[in-house]
């Protein structure tokens, strides 16, 4: 059995939520204020007419669940684990719906699934707290 220091999962895994947090909410900041050089052919046959309603979404749930998580991971807290898992199922469900409405259409999204597949394995290696 291979041990790990705590720190060497807790510091990388908060550090990557922190950045996707920073990076949903930038991306979700700029859909909200219209996505200049963002086709909006790419909503034809999808539930939306502008990239308001996803970009809010993207804000709050993905950026706001990233915070919360890095938070947690950060201060040792007890549902970190919890929280970056949800997190990074989020993540992954954001990115799966994403490409199945517009397609391929960037190279961030098969990095943002690679994301989301780290979180999950750092999640799965971060040792349970007992306070």
């Amino acid at each position: 059995m291979i041990i790990i220091k705590e720190n060497a999962v807790r510091l990388p895994l908060g550090m990557i939520l922190s950045l996707l947090a920073l990076n949903a909410l930038a991306g979700g900041y700029y859909g909200m204020a219209g996505a200049e050089n963002v086709p909006l052919e790419w909503l034809e046959g999808s539930p939306f007419k502008s990239y308001f309603l996803p970009s809010l979404f993207l804000f709050v749930v993905i950026g706001g669940s990233c915070i919360l998580a890095a938070i947690l991971v950060f201060n040792h807290h007890r549902y970190a684990r919890n929280a970056a898992f949800i997190c990074g199922i989020l993540v992954l469900l954001w990115i799966i719906t994403q490409v199945s409405i517009i397609g391929y259409v960037s190279w961030m999204q098969p990095t943002t699934t690679m994301v989301g597949m780290i979180i999950l394995f750092l999640t799965y290696l971060l040792p349970k707290t007992r306070n």
